[in-house]
């Protein structure tokens, strides 16, 4: 089985990380391992199926999150997944809303250790690429510690090594998916008492990370750590990821430089009838915290609809951060 690195990981972020904005990622960060927004079994299955597996091959390191619970659709989409080339398929046992719960998958899973076990087997008995899995501490009142281990014992005993945990609890009902990302108490104690328990385990944390300094102390107690909306609202957080999480010795491209990297591809994509929003939606962050980036925001929100648009207006749109052209 192929061996990849956790340490930094960029969150699967439903409507967010799709393969442009992976591909915006990548040119910020070499080792960073990048996720898919969270596909189902049935939409792969029986929707168009080369549309949800489409990636670039620059986006290297690349994991497909999959969404359902039937051990044989898993499979066949775990399958799918290699046979596209993603490096890794992940299942998610993590997400709390109400679509998800209905169609018996997400977070209401971590209820049913035996079939994500059963999940994790089947599709492990026929790709070669890692299959991990993304969940919660727990869910509702079924959040002790006890029941938190039965899960792990249960899913690794079927062939999981690597965990990312959320270090939260999911309120199944209740609380919409927003307020399950920030009302429930983040536990770090919770998932670094995990690592000790169950040291042969990868176990990688998630949530409320928003700096690489804050990462960096949570690596004396896990194997990796997860970043999700931070690192979307500000994407620049992942130029310093290769010297400051993998020790690389690499000069820090500036914002700008990113920006120029970008265009050729920009180019492309509106070459085969990419709208430009596909592309620059995921970028307006670039220059968050900068003086002019809020100029930025507001150009390109306001340009990027226009008829007869090129990647022109990206150099325009610079123009308002710093006076380059």
């Amino acid at each position: 089985m192929k061996t990849l690195s956790h340490r930094f990981c960029v969150a699967p972020m439903l409507d967010w990380t799709d393969r442009h904005c992976r591909y915006f990622h990548r040119l910020l960060s070499k080792n960073a391992l990048l996720y898919t927004e969270m596909v189902t079994t049935g939409a792969l299955i029986h929707g168009n199926t080369q549309r949800f597996l489409q990636f670039n091959s620059e986006e290297h390191p690349v994991a497909l999150q999959l969404g359902g619970s039937n051990p044989r659709d898993l499979a066949i989409c775990a399958r799918m997944a290699e046979e596209a080339g993603y490096d890794e398929v992940n299942l998610n046992v993590g997400c709390p809303s109400d679509r998800v719960q209905n169609g018996l998958f997400g977070a209401c899973l971590m209820a049913e250790p035996q079939l994500v076990g059963d999940c994790i087997a089947a599709m492990q008995a026929v790709v070669k690429i890692p299959v991990t899995v993304k969940s919660r501490i727990g869910i509702d009142e079924r959040d002790s510690y006890e029941e938190l281990t039965q899960f792990i014992d249960t899913v690794a005993k079927a062939g999981c090594e690597t965990f990312i945990v959320h270090a939260r609890k999911a309120w199944l009902k209740g609380l919409s998916p927003k307020e399950n990302r920030d009302v429930p108490p983040l536990r770090y104690d919770v998932v670094f008492q995990l690592k000790r328990d169950f040291p042969q385990l990868e176990i990688v944390i998630n949530g409320g990370i928003t700096t690489l300094e804050q990462s960096v102390a949570l690596l004396n107690h896990v194997d990796g750590v997860m970043l999700g909306r931070e690192v979307y609202q500000n994407p620049y957080l992942l130029a310093e990821v290769d010297s400051v999480l993998f020790g690389d010795d690499v000069i820090i491209p500036s914002r700008e430089y990113i920006l120029l990297e970008l265009l050729p591809y920009i180019q492309e994509k509106l070459a085969s009838d990419v709208r430009l929003n596909s592309v620059t939606r995921h970028i307006l962050g670039l220059f968050y915290g900068e003086y002019g980036a809020r100029l930025w925001r507001r150009f390109l929100s306001e340009n990027v609809c226009k008829t007869n648009i090129s990647e022109q207006i990206l150099l325009d749109a610079l123009k308002l951060t710093k006076n380059l052209f």
